[in-house]
């Protein structure tokens, strides 16, 4: 996982290979609310394979001439997998859907009902997994430590990092084009997302990013395959400006940045506090996940901070996993830790040349954050470890907002990718 740096569980690690096939890794939502099967809103219970979310959203959208406004979901989920999750269509009668149930590849409309209410983000309560990591060496073996890694995750918390979704795999470029926005260069952030090749990247896709650098628009758009909607949709609109103007301009990269979902746009500077985060995260784990320091600033289940409490009092919510430790998602409000607490915080800052104002994002002030602090560590529950012919096959379930390669990487102490 990018810049996570701490293992807490002190097993070896079974090693091993996820995501081998798109059945290896199945994800499934837990609603915070169910359906009513009445109301103005439809809701849609699908399963995918081997796409994003956010690509069968704009899919739908497209094919019933909807604003993607319209369109709802609670919560981000795995490509390379089979997930289940709800969206929504505000205003919508789910009769109009029949057009489109069976159009898509690898998408299943599972249940299609009404409901009072609009489906909007953040409406769950964690996620389920089942995952299978094959290439293991001895199974039984093998289970058996993965089932002492749960147990003690189970116990102590898992660490809070972000996986490599957040920043993109193979392509691990988000973050730099957030780091890029907070140096508040928009010509520099849109390079970063559609020039830049990667020398991991297919021929074709690497000379498409090269041609964006070497500034030409129309050869980059030509090159650029269609499946690479993001990256078309802002050279569409940069061509678009140099017909108009001849030339570039902030407000041509910023019309640019627009032309992208919102989700996505704005994902740019949380994949970069992510990266920072991870590294946070990392300092602090190191000094126990799950117990207080001097200077920690302390949330509840619900995010609130803790103020009050002795010592003692806050390590038993701790045990009990009704309060937790934080690292910032650093942002331009947000407060730092305590004495030396703090000054592990600072040295993140310093070390990438940022202070907290960097993050106001003045010339895109909408895609700048003010940050705030989150839980270094999350709760796992029904966990479980069983050897199978292929190799470990493991189940549990994670708060909304978490990452089940956290989970894997102590098990396996390899990258979870």
């Amino acid at each position: 996982m990018l810049n996570a740096e701490t293992f807490i569980t002190p097993t070896k690690g079974t090693g091993g290979t996820i995501r081998v096939e798109y059945e290896d890794f199945y994800v499934e939502e837990i609603p915070e609310t169910i359906p009513t099967g009445e109301g103005p809103n439809t809701w849609m219970w699908i399963e995918k394979k081997g796409r994003t979310t956010l690509d069968v959203v704009l899919d739908i959208a497209r094919d019933l001439k909807l604003s993607r406004k319209r369109m709802g979901f609670a919560g981000m989920k795995d490509k390379k997998a089979v997930t289940r999750q709800w969206l929504g269509i505000s205003n919508f009668e789910s009769k109009d859907l029949e057009p489109i149930l069976d159009k898509y590849h690898h998408v299943k409309f599972i249940k299609v009902t009404q409901n009072q209410k609009k489906l909007r983000m953040g409406q769950l309560l964690g996620n389920k997994f089942r995952i299978l990591i094959r290439n293991i060496e001895n199974p039984d073996e093998s289970a058996f430590e993965a089932q002492k890694v749960l147990k003690k995750l189970a116990e102590v918390g898992t660490p809070n990092y972000y996986g490599w979704q957040r920043f993109g795999k193979p392509r691990s470029n988000t973050h730099l084009v957030g780091k890029a926005l907070t140096k508040n260069s928009l010509k520099k952030t849109v390079g970063a997302y559609i020039g830049n090749p990667y020398d991991d990247e297919p021929e074709h896709i690497k000379a498409a990013r090269a041609a964006y650098d070497d500034g030409n628009l129309e050869k980059s758009f030509e090159l650029m395959p269609t499946g690479m909607r993001y990256e078309r949709m802002m050279l569409r609109t940069l061509l678009k400006e140099e017909k108009k103007k001849q030339t570039l301009d902030e407000e041509s990269y910023r019309k640019a940045l627009y032309s992208l979902p919102k989700p996505l746009s704005r994902m740019f500077i949380h994949a970069y506090q992510s990266f920072l985060f991870n590294k946070a995260v990392s300092k602090r784990s190191a000094l126990g996940i799950n117990q207080y320091h001097e200077g920690d600033i302390i949330i509840d289940n619900d995010e609130h901070l803790i103020h009050d409490g002795s010592p003692e009092e806050i390590q038993e919510q701790m045990d009990n996993f009704q309060a937790h430790p934080t690292a910032p998602l650093f942002g331009s409000k947000v407060p730092l830790a305590g004495g030396k607490l703090g000054e592990m915080e600072q040295e993140v800052l310093d070390e990438e040349g940022l202070s907290l104002d960097d993050f106001k994002c003045p010339k895109m002030p909408k895609l700048g954050s003010h940050g705030l602090r989150r839980a270094i560590r999350f709760k796992i529950w029904d966990v479980s470890a069983t050897a199978t012919p292929e190799g470990i096959l493991t189940e549990f379930s994670i708060p909304k907002g978490c990452y089940a390669t956290a989970v894997l990487r102590e098990i396996m102490k390899t990258e979870a990718v």
